[in-house]
């Protein structure tokens, strides 16, 4: 076991930044501002492969849009862009663009993989460039501390890729509970039980030893790397969308789809840092070192306690997550149908009621006879990316800003910790960001990057 002075020392240089930037004053949001004086915006898009591509469109769908520069490390992944952007120039490293690009873009969107997710962010929030960044926002909890703060304090436009933040399901979900109609809220429930997932995202693992071969000349393996431990290359095993099983890369599927099944609730009952977080995992990959060692396992029930507030019946909250072969209890499923509960939702029980969240859909008040002639208040769905545009053209704040979904990210990414040293509760002093109880797990807020990076 590593002792506890190398882990004061390089691989915390994130963590001390961020405990120390507490003392600057409590983030209000960001305020709009005008990104071009040409009306405008200049924007620059960094990953079009994957989630990067289906971003770079919904960018290029805005009428005040120019994307001037494209950024992949993957070359087909660029020739694929620019032939639809034919004038935007384009960069294999993001050092680079930044380099060439700084004087030339007002924004920037983060579309790789979650280890980049800091590295990149924050040199264009350095830059004063506003940034829409895929979630999770980070791939460690510090790296998210650091990066939210760093954006309110310059003061620029940002926006977390919680599409569904802006539809009108979630969006009428966050009015329901703020309404107070389900009473105190007693309790959470929030699952991700996707048919068909395992095969492409939760791998068992461990890494390959055979097949490695050296990387496609199209394919810059060393940037795809980036701030992770060098790896061989082995095709369709990390590149492209498969490396979130892996803990050097990704968040697994709890980092992953947790921002969206967590950010109704989070906003509606107005959450802040939790107190403890502990979790249970697959026992399979619980019993085995080399799994443990590198990938996620393909199934967890996490439980985090919040403090109460007006919104809550005690001066706690409990709020608990299930994935994989991991359930919401039969009794909570049964409020709505044990048989068709949506496979991804939100059920947050209340002393007059429940609320139903699905993913994507509308809510539903439960039980419905009681709320049959309530009219909840209604939201529309709206781009979730041409509203971050609007926002840096000088229009209304953002739905998922830093300042909002930053806090949420960490606990989300807390719960990442938790599935590293499963069974254990761990006691979050959120201010010190130390696990006081136990301090093993405190190696997890912050990772060591590679050499350079």
């Amino acid at each position: 076991m590593k002792n506890k002075n190398q882990f004061d020392s390089r691989r915390h240089f994130l963590l001390k930044a961020a405990t120390a930037a507490l003392a600057a004053p409590v983030l209000l949001g960001q305020p709009a501002k005008a990104a071009s004086a040409s009306g405008r915006l200049q924007h620059a898009c960094i990953g079009v492969g994957g989630m990067g591509w289906g971003d770079l469109n919904q960018f290029k769908k805005h009428a005040q849009v120019d994307i001037v520069a494209i950024c992949d490390v993957d070359e087909k992944n660029l020739k694929r862009a620019s032939e639809i952007l034919p004038n935007a120039r384009t960069y294999t490293d993001w050092r680079e663009m930044f380099k060439q690009e700084s004087d030339k873009i007002d924004s920037v969107n983060v579309s790789v993989p979650d280890h980049n997710h800091f590295v990149i962010a924050i040199e264009a929030i350095r830059r004063r460039k506003h940034v829409y960044c895929q979630k999770p926002m980070c791939h460690d909890v510090a790296e998210v501390r650091i990066l939210t703060l760093e954006a309110t304090k310059a003061g620029v436009i940002t926006q977390l890729g919680t599409q569904v933040a802006s539809t009108a399901g979630d969006r009428t979900g966050v009015e329901i509970l703020k309404s107070g109609i389900i009473g105190k809220v007693k309790h959470a429930y929030l699952c991700s039980n996707r048919p068909g997932a395992v095969a492409k995202y939760r791998h068992v693992g461990p890494r390959p030893t055979e097949g490695i071969e050296s990387p496609p000349s199209h394919l810059h393996w060393d940037n795809w790397i980036g701030t992770a431990p060098m790896r061989p290359y082995v095709p369709n095993i990390y590149h492209q969308a498969i490396w979130r099983t892996w803990q050097d890369f990704g968040t697994g599927w709890s980092g992953d789809i947790g921002c969206h099944i967590f950010d109704a609730v989070w906003k509606g009952l107005d959450m802040k840092n939790p107190i403890s977080v502990v979790a249970e995992v697959q026992k399979s990959w619980q019993e085995s070192p080399e799994r443990r060692a590198d990938t996620w396992p393909q199934g967890n029930h996490i439980t985090w306690t919040f403090p109460g507030n007006e919104k809550t019946a005690a001066d706690k909250l409990t709020v608990e997550w299930f994935d994989g072969e991991f359930y919401p209890p039969k009794e909570i499923r049964a409020l709505f149908s044990e048989t068709d509960y949506p496979a991804e939702s939100a059920m947050i029980i209340g002393t007059e009621g429940a609320l139903l969240i699905p993913h994507q859909k509308m809510p539903v008040l439960l039980p419905e006879a009681k709320f049959k002639s309530y009219t909840p208040p209604l939201k529309p769905d709206r781009n979730h990316y041409h509203h971050f545009v609007d926002a840096c053209l000088g229009g209304e704040k953002t739905e998922s800003h830093f300042a909002q979904s930053g806090p949420m990210t960490e606990a989300v990414l807390l719960g990442t910790v938790a599935i590293r040293v499963p069974d254990q509760l761990l006691l979050w002093d959120a201010k010190k960001m130390k696990f006081p109880n136990y301090p093993l797990a405190n190696q997890y807020i912050q990772r060591k990057y590679r050499k350079g990076w």
